[in-house]
């Protein structure tokens, strides 16, 4: 899987199939950021990491800090590895409980969602994660497309998958 633009375009994210979960398809990245044109979003919450393509992106086109929220310690470690040829950004590093790590966490100017299809709570999550953006922050949250819409947000489908966006004004 590679970084589509900016600073690390075509850089190699290392994968493994045996790793349990879902990257986020290049045709879903490369439609979110392109929504995000002028891209100025310093600090970026990478939820459910998986393989941190996100978090990735985000660093390639000038975010300075990236914290990556992953409950799986080989999958948080991948993440890791992977950082340590991306030289620039400030990253973070969380193998924690989604839910509990956005209690305590500061805020961020963007967030990114993308919790395993049908076993979390997404409406509590959207919720807490709203609390934690700044001003003029953009949430999205990745899910199946079957999920109906709720507080308020737009969406995009993109074949299986619906994104929720919301921004704070």
């Amino acid at each position: 899987m590679n970084i589509l633009s900016g600073s690390f375009k075509n850089y190699k994210i290392k994968t493994y199939k045996s790793f349990a979960y879902r990257p986020t398809k290049s045709r879903v990245r490369k439609s979110i950021f392109d929504r995000l044109q002028s891209f100025q979003f310093n600090s970026v919450l990478d939820l459910f990491s998986g393989s941190g393509i996100i978090g990735f992106e985000s660093a390639s086109r000038g975010a300075t800090s990236i914290s990556f929220v992953e409950n799986d310690y080989k999958t948080l470690m991948l993440i890791k590895k992977n950082a340590e040829s991306l030289i620039g950004p400030n990253y973070y590093y969380f193998q924690n409980d989604v839910f509990d790590f956005i209690k305590g966490c500061k805020q961020f100017d963007l967030i990114y969602a993308d919790p395993p299809y049908g076993k979390y709570n997404i409406f509590q999550l959207a919720q807490d994660s709203f609390k934690k953006l700044k001003n003029q922050g953009k949430f999205f949250l990745e899910c199946d497309k079957n999920q109906e819409p709720f507080m308020d947000c737009s969406f995009r489908d993109y074949g299986q998958t619906r994104i929720l966006y919301w921004e704070k004004k």
